[in-house]
């Protein structure tokens, strides 16, 4: 029987983004809140985002702040974030480590902040940490084939299979290179939503929670 390899794609797959992005907001607002005695400002950051809007700006134009939006920004990307995988998630990566399934990441996104959420979802529990790729820190991001090979070369001969979401870049070099490719469907929180696209950016499956992988995997 030949050797399964399985790696996901991290953001709005092993967790949803928009926890990110809330954790982030309620850092912001705790220190605003803080250091200038503002109230209320992580509902109307949450307001602003649910409108499209730049949501920074409009914290400073709103109370009246004029904090640089660099300082913003990198308190989102560096925070350590509040968030966690999904029951059937945390369920199916048990499963796979007790089968001895190799597992691993390739997400796309700055070191520090995906490491940061890699360390808060302690998937260290199911995965070694020089399986889990970010662009940023491997010098490619997605489509590019080349972190898809690195699984390759490492493990050699076996079946590859990659679990991600965004419809846009996660399938196109798995596809290329012969992997199964398996879409976890938008559940209406996804960021980056799932639209029509051509035949090879498609995913071969698609799955509604993560207990659809154990028809294929387990």
């Amino acid at each position: 029987m030949r050797k399964k390899i399985v790696i996901f794609d991290l953001d709005d797959t092993l967790y949803k983004e928009i926890d990110f992005v809330k954790s982030a907001y309620m850092e912001i607002a705790l220190w605003i809140g803080n250091v200038y005695g503002k109230k209320g400002v992580y509902e109307y950051m949450l307001y602003c985002y649910e409108q499209k809007l730049n949501v920074f700006l409009c914290v400073n134009s709103e109370y009246e702040l004029d904090i640089p939006l660099v300082t913003y920004l990198k308190k989102y990307r560096e925070h350590f974030p509040t968030i966690f995988l999904s029951n059937d998630a945390e369920y199916t990566l048990k499963r796979m480590r007790e089968a001895n399934i190799p597992l691993g990441i390739i997400t796309d996104g700055r070191s520090v902040t995906q490491s940061n959420k890699i360390k808060a979802l302690r998937l260290d529990r199911y995965m070694s940490w020089e399986n889990c790729i970010i662009s940023e820190a491997f010098g490619y991001s997605k489509p590019s084939t080349e972190a898809f090979g690195y699984f390759q070369n490492k493990y050699g001969d076996a079946d590859y299979y990659y679990i991600g979401d965004n419809v846009l870049k996660d399938f196109i070099a798995p596809n290329q290179l012969g992997w199964t490719t398996i879409c976890l469907l938008d559940d209406g929180r996804n960021i980056h939503k799932q639209v029509s696209v051509s035949d090879k950016m498609k995913p071969q499956y698609e799955i509604i929670n993560f207990h659809g992988l154990e028809n294929f995997i387990l």
